[in-house]
């Protein structure tokens, strides 16, 4: 039996993402080190914008829903939800709520990414790749959107806490 056939779902999803991550914090720290941290920062946000359009139209046709576009903030919550549950590792340790309509809370009181970025000695120039992830879904699925507090640099780094919101506006 092969190590495919003994895992279970969940045991696969985070051993996927985990390589994921890895890869894409092993690409990260060889384009710093190559290039400097604000083309490492210029190149992470591209390859994550063209990223998101293909995982948008991935996870829509996944759920049966290539043609819906979304216009109501439950199906916006139901697309969220299914696309942390097999893209988000354990390890990730972040929090999102669905506070009023049309507001997204998040909170990371560690962040996988900035315990990276520490690790190879960038924390205070990293601009955060994990909020613009979600934001660039929205605008993939062509969702106005508002990041509330906005966001340059690593939050962690710079105020201690990442907290916040997105407020979307469906209209």
């Amino acid at each position: 039996m092969t190590l495919f056939n003994q895992l279970d779902k969940n045991e696969l999803k985070e051993l996927l993402v985990k390589c994921w991550m890895t890869h894409d914090g092993s690409w990260f720290y060889n384009s710093v080190k190559e290039l400097g941290i604000d083309v490492a920062n210029k190149l992470n946000k591209g390859a994550i914008r063209n990223l998101s359009v293909l995982e948008v139209q991935r996870i829509k046709k996944a759920m049966g829903m290539e043609s819906l576009k979304i216009t109501k903030f439950d199906q916006l919550k139901q697309f969220i939800d299914d696309a942390f549950s097999i893209l988000k590792g354990d390890f990730m340790r972040f929090n999102y709520t669905f506070l009023e309509e049309g507001h997204i809370h998040w909170e990371m009181n560690k962040c996988f990414a900035f315990e990276g970025m520490k690790m190879i000695g960038v924390k205070e120039n990293y601009e955060c790749g994990v909020i613009f992830r979600v934001c660039c879904w929205l605008d993939a699925l062509g969702i106005k959107y508002e990041v509330e507090p906005k966001i340059k640099k690593c939050l962690l780094y710079s105020q201690e806490i990442c907290s916040g919101d997105i407020v979307v506006n469906l209209e």
